[in-house]
């Protein structure tokens, strides 16, 4: 018998471990409790259109997930967005979006648009404003608010990072959401000079998608390790990790319909689960417990994507990004068939040139209530609060679809890093057993992938001469 390995989880990190895990010649098993694969790369029926109900594009600019694309067959498909651009909400009008770098302006004058006389002097202070180094993590809410002022961490920071996080900025660590920005500014000076410095002009798109939908990688992802003979189990928990003289055994909950439970062996594993599940698995092998209660209290935001045909609706925008307090429920629109072109052709062959489809994201940390009505319920707050823009006059609703996301994004908390850190130092005491996931490096496809990289790198250094070990020598790029 080869060597084995375990994976647990089957989101866009664990099938990527698989892979690469397979491609080193080891025997692979992936678990996952869920019905489905693929997490947060999720289709949507919507109509007779197929969309993402989940992740809908990837960073262009890192190479982690478009290479892991074109290494599947899907380079043909790849694609991005069209010119179009989103918009913020502020005092009820869509307004432009000034220049910046994840929320973080980069020409204070620009800002005047969106603040008032007073919030755009204090705004335009900031080059001028003394900043001495940081001398560690800082909520990067808090700290925008600092240097640029509360109307810019309201109106422009929020709405970009509740976008990706469904967070409150000023909760979320600046070291972890915007690491090369927060490595600049602890050196002191300018933000906005730093933030400026950090933009990459001339780079090519930010950010690239998968005609058909980005849920097609994981569709993918499936069909490569069947063809490789991988074991793929959905519903099947992982209840217990301990490791014995013979190696690692996992205690697994048959699937539904079976009684009891089995163990498996396996020389590695591979915990690709969220930070709660990895952490309670995690203390059946750890010799101490560490940094496992923070693991175990990371907090997850649980958001909703409701996908809408909507007749009599003309975007021109990409979307529309709404700060906390603009309206109750919705915190940002994405004008998908403006968007993406692929989008746009699917809509107008299904319903007619007259019909826009789009997403509508609902949900932010600390607001569960939001979430906690019916689909028809929550299509109709939204709808009615949609209903109030500029352009919506005669719109009517033809198609809708909710997509949820219990406990669907992690949330980095102050020294988020510094946990991770502690967490795989801990771990070079483990061998075979390593972590991936959105809860370490990031949220994003890449980030995603670049941790299941690392975590299979980890375990083929610890089985040492027992394998051909070949790590990727390519640079992870930026998070």
């Amino acid at each position: 018998m080869g060597v084995r390995a375990l994976v647990v989880g089957g989101g866009i990190s664990g099938l990527a471990a698989a892979l690469r895990l397979r491609d080193e010649g080891l025997e692979v098993t992936v678990l996952d409790a869920g019905t489905r694969w693929g997490g947060k790369l999720a289709p949507v029926r919507l109509g007779d259109l197929v969309l993402d109900g989940g992740v809908e594009s990837m960073l262009a600019r890192r190479p982690e997930a478009v290479g892991l694309a074109d290494e599947v067959g899907l380079g043909d498909r790849r694609t991005t967005p069209t010119q179009a651009s989103p918009r913020v909400l502020v005092g009820g009008t869509p307004r432009r979006l000034p220049p910046s770098l994840q929320g973080v302006p980069t020409d204070p004058a620009a800002l005047r648009p969106l603040l008032t006389p007073t919030g755009a002097a204090y705004a335009e202070g900031e080059p001028d404003r003394p900043a001495p180094p940081l001398p560690g993590d800082v909520a990067i809410g808090a700290y925008v608010e600092e240097r640029f002022g509360a109307e810019v961490t309201d109106r422009l920071l929020e709405p970009l990072l509740g976008g990706v996080y469904a967070g409150r900025s000023r909760s979320l660590s600046f070291e972890a959401v915007a690491p090369a920005l927060f490595e600049a500014a602890r050196t002191g000076g300018s933000l906005a000079a730093h933030a400026r410095a950090s933009l990459r002009p001339g780079a090519g798109p930010v950010f690239a998608g998968l005609v058909g939908g980005v849920h097609g990688l994981a569709d993918a992802l499936i069909g490569r390790l069947e063809e490789r003979g991988v074991d793929l189990r959905l519903r099947t928990t992982v209840t217990a990790l301990r490791r014995e003289r013979a190696g690692l055994i996992a205690t697994v909950a048959t699937a539904a319909g079976e009684d009891g439970s089995t163990e498996l062996r396996a020389d590695v594993v591979v915990l690709a689960a969220p930070a709660p599940a990895a952490a309670r698995l995690l203390a059946g092998v750890l010799p101490s417990a560490g940094p496992l209660d923070a693991l175990g209290d990371v907090p997850y935001a649980s958001v909703a994507v409701l996908s809408l045909a909507v007749r009599g609706l003309a975007p021109t925008d990409s979307g529309l990004l709404v700060p906390p307090g603009e309206l109750p429920t919705v915190k940002a629109l994405t004008y998908s068939s403006t968007k993406w072109g692929w989008v746009g052709e699917a809509a107008r062959s299904a319903y007619g040139d007259d019909v826009a489809v789009l997403r509508v994201s609902v949900g932010r940390a600390g607001e569960a209530g939001v979430l906690q009505v019916d689909d028809a319920t929550l299509v109709r707050r939204s709808l009615a609060e949609v209903s109030t823009l500029p352009g919506w006059e005669d719109a009517t609703l033809l198609d809708a679809t909710v997509t949820r996301w219990g406990g669907g994004l992690p949330q980095y908390g102050l020294d988020h890093l510094g946990l991770v850190g502690r967490l795989r130092t801990e771990l070079e005491a483990v061998p075979g057993v390593a972590v991936a996931g959105a809860y370490l490096d990031g949220v994003g496809l890449p980030a995603c992938v670049a941790s299941a990289d690392a975590a299979v790198a980890k375990v083929l250094v610890d089985l040492g001469g027992r394998i051909d070990v070949r790590t990727s020598q390519e640079p992870a790029g930026e998070r």
